[in-house]
């Protein structure tokens, strides 16, 4: 009776929390799986992401120039039991928290104020099924900046603008 009585107290004052009371699922973001490209320049920047399972995608970016690859990031978008997060690794460095500010869907911004570096947000925006902007917005030396990778979907081969297979 007293295990009965605990197991209902603990339900009363939310100790466990349902299904309902996690992070939305990460269905919503079904749109960013797939592999995105974009040039400036010289440069090229490529982005991959897998569906969604329950719990995350998995991503990587890589930027080439002169043929050689000069960047890279591996990338998370996780849901947690307070929230759904996009975590960077840039050149394997430790992950970053951002959260997920707002309902999944075509905008997503992630945020992080108190981080350290001069990154505070990012933000992913489904322009059409072939396009996204992706924003990195913060501050270096006190001063606002942002910058904006327009991406579109890459061919589905093996071969890309950023690097061939041979």
């Amino acid at each position: 009776m007293l295990r009965v009585l605990v197991v209902i107290a603990c339900a009363a004052a939310g100790v466990w929390k349902s299904e309902a009371q996690s992070a939305p699922p990460l269905d919503a973001l079904g749109w960013l799986a797939g592999d995105w490209e974009m040039t400036s320049g010289q440069q090229c920047i490529e982005e991959h992401w897998t569906r969604p399972s329950a719990n995350m995608l998995v991503g990587m970016s890589r930027t080439v120039a002169g043929g050689k690859t000069v960047s890279f990031e591996f990338l998370r978008i996780e849901a947690r039991p307070d929230g759904i997060y996009y975590v960077p690794q840039q050149g394997g460095r430790p992950p970053v928290d951002f959260k997920l500010a707002g309902i999944p869907g075509p905008n997503l911004v992630f945020e992080n104020p108190g981080h350290a570096d001069h990154l505070k947000r990012i933000l992913y925006t489904r322009r059409a099924a072939d396009a996204v902007l992706a924003r990195i917005e913060g501050e270096n030396a006190g001063k606002p900046f942002a910058a904006d990778f327009n991406y579109t979907r890459a061919p589905n081969n093996l071969a890309s603008r950023c690097g061939s297979v041979k």
